[in-house]
């Protein structure tokens, strides 16, 4: 299969991408080739036809003309990272961003801009120099581009809203070369749509944040209980969340215990139910704040603590390595209702890998003090992103933990008020998509029709022209 899509390309269609970029081109069998091709979840294990790894705009630029000279479809890898493994297709033309990682922090004016290759964690590194922070996500390998695209969110979502509520404008090239800036002031439709409406409106090339002053420590971390007190731990989690300032962000969660140094040998491999709290304000009112959460009930082990934000941003990362196999489905909340706690808790009584889990997000605060058709993202009412997350090792493994995962999704729907588009997998259908962006969906397909009547930007969680 590649080896007939890289033939058909020819070796003489290669050599003049290379000889019209500064970047690197990777076909089957260049040194680069598989470790660029390979992402985050080992279930999309497809072949580019070509891979061009950019060092700037015009290289972007030659990329796009390239795979519409030539009739092929385009990818973008970002951070790869994507549930769904929009970053790579067979027979495509893809374009790894990795080479253009670049994050400039102006302090006076508390902004920075990144060039689409980074990582959240290049951002931090770079922001927290000065004791800022953009909005951005939970684990620090992430791509920036796809998470902002999405409209992103994080521990600091109840503060400040939506990462595309931080953004303030993009460099982005068209599917026919243009090279724009959109903002609020210049291209502010384009803006709009690229605000939660995914990669469909062009290649993103820099985002500039606003930033706010957060770090360098915080409080924040792990607590977990025995798997037997789950019900009464979401029973107060619930109501502790309801009740915290917005400076605090509470993840919720059941699972088998991990082989993690904050957990007594004995339990690991058994049920646990756990919370990880950041409060990002000032640390000491923060550990006066969580104090009831790590007084809760029996705590069987914990790391609940003042640390760096930037080790809290990777705290994650662990849970969430590169190879593993993963099945992700996904609804937003409005809030913790009794049945769906029951149904999270029976979700844990049937889970079928030691590395899979369900994932409760808390949002609300910020987030639901904008009118929904601000910018794509929408979905203000949500209270909290209920993540059914499969991951595991072993191919033969699939069909029982996709199962698993969908068997506890289709019990959580009931409670549904929405769907957040970054956590949709390569199974969701059009009407999910649709579902996603809700009252904003046929505004954002007659701005793609404006800048990609051709659908040309295909390969994501698509809004075709109309």
């Amino acid at each position: 299969m590649t080896t007939t899509a890289v033939k058909t390309l020819g070796d003489e269609k290669v050599e003049a991408l290379r000889g019209s970029v500064r970047g690197d081109v990777l076909a089957l069998g260049s040194d680069g080739y598989e470790a660029s091709r390979r992402i985050w979840n080992a279930m999309h294990d497809r072949h580019p036809a070509v891979v061009l790894r950019p060092t700037g705009v015009a290289d972007v630029r030659a990329g796009i003309a390239f795979a519409r000279e030539l009739d092929l479809p385009l990818s973008i890898k970002g951070g790869g990272h994507n549930i769904a493994g929009l970053a790579v297709a067979d027979g495509a033309v893809m374009l790894d961003m990795s080479r253009m990682r670049a994050v400039l922090v102006d302090k006076r004016a508390q902004v920075a801009r990144a060039q689409a290759g980074c990582l959240l964690g290049d951002v931090d590194r770079e922001t927290q120099v000065h004791g800022l922070a953009a909005v951005l996500g939970f684990v620090s390998e992430t791509g920036i581009a796809g998470l902002t695209l999405g409209g992103g969110f994080g521990y600091l979502s109840r503060r400040f809203g939506w990462t595309v509520d931080n953004l303030r404008e993009v460099e982005l090239v068209t599917a026919g070369g243009d090279v724009l800036r959109a903002s609020e002031d210049s291209n502010p439709d384009l803006f709009w749509a690229v605000s939660g409406g995914g990669g469909n409106f062009g290649v993103v090339t820099s985002f500039t944040y606003d930033l706010k002053e957060v770090g360098p420590d915080i409080v924040g971390g792990p607590i977990a209980w025995h798997g037997s007190d789950a019900l009464e731990v979401l029973d107060f989690l619930r109501s502790f969340a309801d009740d915290a300032p917005r400076e605090l962000t509470c993840v919720g969660g059941v699972r088998l215990a991990p082989p993690a140094p904050w957990l007594p040998s004995e339990v690991h491999g058994k049920p646990i139910v756990m919370v990880i709290a950041c409060y990002s304000g000032d640390p000491e009112e923060g550990e006066k704040v969580v104090a009831p959460l790590k007084a809760f009930g029996d705590p069987v082990g914990g790391a609940l603590q003042r640390r760096p934000y930037t080790q809290m941003q990777s705290l994650l990362d662990a849970t969430q390595p590169k190879g593993r196999r993963y099945y992700w489905k996904s609804e937003y909340v409005s809030a913790l209702e009794d049945g769906l706690i029951e149904t999270i808790v029976g979700g844990l009584g049937t889970i079928s890998s030691p590395h899979s889990a369900i994932l409760l997000f808390q949002l609300g605060g910020a987030v639901r003090e904008r009118d929904a058709s601000v910018n794509a993202a929408g979905n203000r009412e949500a209270g909290w992103v209920v993540n059914v997350a499969g991951s595991w090792e072993q191919t033969s493994d699939d069909e029982k933990n996709k199962d698993w995962a969908r068997t506890v999704h289709s019990d959580c729907l009931p409670y549904s008020s929405g769907l957040y588009v970054n956590f949709l997998n390569d199974d969701d259908d059009e009407a999910r998509v649709a579902a996603a962006y809700g009252a904003n969906f046929e505004r954002l397909a007659k701005i793609k029709s404006e800048y990609d009547p051709d659908n040309f930007f295909r390969l994501n969680k698509n809004v075709r022209p109309r």
